[in-house]
């Protein structure tokens, strides 16, 4: 059996200083050109990572996350852009969070040379937490619950146009439900037809679409749940097998919940509980790393490789986001923070 290595290096490390051998990563401090909190993270392809958080920032790497430019949005500087998603280096959507017309939704397709505004939200009461898209036509986003009504946004023209789904094709909302625009990372897809939304308080719940967003179906889940607790992510690998991760967001640095880690292998219908992360925190993002989990948050930074079974503090520092393609992953946080994560066997 070969050994696992974990390389730890800061900004200021050469590269070729060799690292202790402690783990199954390595892992490298990425210099970042902000200072904003970052909170969501897109991988499209090996090469590209896009990046956004507050002060209306949007960072982009084409040379496989080990640098990044800014792709300053105009006029958005006071907006908190706590998810994207893109498709490639060209094309990316982002979504600011927040009441009204805080609610927006940007697209370019020069790489962030310039934006078009597709979206903004026109109802106060209205507050959009997470979007994703399912081919390059596509996306759906989701709000917190008004009016008794379950809130999602789909578009069928790569954002040209949005409009709210009929009552008819999704579940109605519990009391007071919304989702928690953490870590961009309560909605997501797998594939062209299969998408998720995690929602929070009150129930835990989540949404499954296997058909592009045209209509949902509801799961309950066993995740820790209440006013402020309820699901805060979920990443499928596949459209069956997806981890999630969950937590009382009013107790964010004292959570210690334990329903608060699992997978599903049926896409989402059924969750199994694993243990979680054993410092307190509520969990903000997961994703995977080859087979191993990552989960983050403002505890820290954890690895498991057996599901749960045994935990590996990465770092210690908070971190709001991550996110991953095959055997790289990103984790990031506040004070522009930008972590890279390689899986990786020595020889």
């Amino acid at each position: 059996m070969r050994r696992l290595v974990l390389f730890a290096l800061s900004a200021a490390t050469p590269i070729s200083v060799l690292p202790m051998v402690v783990s199954a990563q390595r892992v490298d401090t990425i210099p970042s050109p902000t200072t904003a909190l970052l909170q969501a993270v897109s991988v499209p392809s090996d090469s590209v990572v896009w990046l956004s958080g507050h002060r209306g920032t949007v960072l982009r790497s084409t040379d496989g996350g080990w640098t990044f430019s800014v792709r300053p949005v105009p006029g958005a500087e006071r907006l908190q852009f706590r998810d994207i998603h893109a498709r490639d280096a060209s094309t990316a959507w982002i979504l600011s969070a927040g009441n009204g017309d805080q609610s927006r939704i940007y697209r370019t397709t020069d790489g962030g040379t310039t934006w078009a505004l597709q979206f903004t939200n026109a109802d106060s009461a209205a507050f959009y937490d997470c979007l994703t898209f399912f081919d390059d036509r596509i996306g759906v986003a989701y709000s917190d619950a008004v009016g008794g009504r379950t809130l999602i946004l789909r578009t069928t023209d790569g954002g040209g146009s949005w409009a709210h789904l009929p009552a008819s094709a999704v579940p109605a909302p519990l009391e007071g439900e919304g989702a928690f625009a953490a870590s961009g990372g309560c909605v997501t897809s797998a594939g062209a037809r299969h998408g998720w939304v995690a929602l929070g308080g009150p129930g835990a719940r989540l949404l499954r679409t296997t058909d592009a967003g045209a209509t949902w179906s509801l799961h309950e889940t066993p995740f820790v749940r209440g006013a402020s607790g309820g699901m805060t992510a979920v990443a499928f690998q596949d459209p069956m097998t997806g981890l999630g991760v969950a937590g009382r967001i009013d107790q964010m640095n004292a959570d210690t919940a334990g329903a608060a880690f699992g997978i599903s292998r049926d896409g989402g219908r059924s969750w199994e509980l694993l243990p979680r992360p054993p410092k307190p925190g509520a969990p903000f993002g997961v994703a995977w790393l080859g087979t191993a989990a990552l989960v983050v948050g403002p505890g820290g930074l954890f690895l498991t490789e057996d599901l749960g079974t045994r935990w590996r503090e990465l770092d210690a520092r908070s971190f709001w986001s991550v996110g991953s393609r095959g055997n790289v992953a990103w984790a990031v946080g506040p004070e522009g923070r930008i972590l890279r994560l390689t899986a990786r066997q020595a020889p």
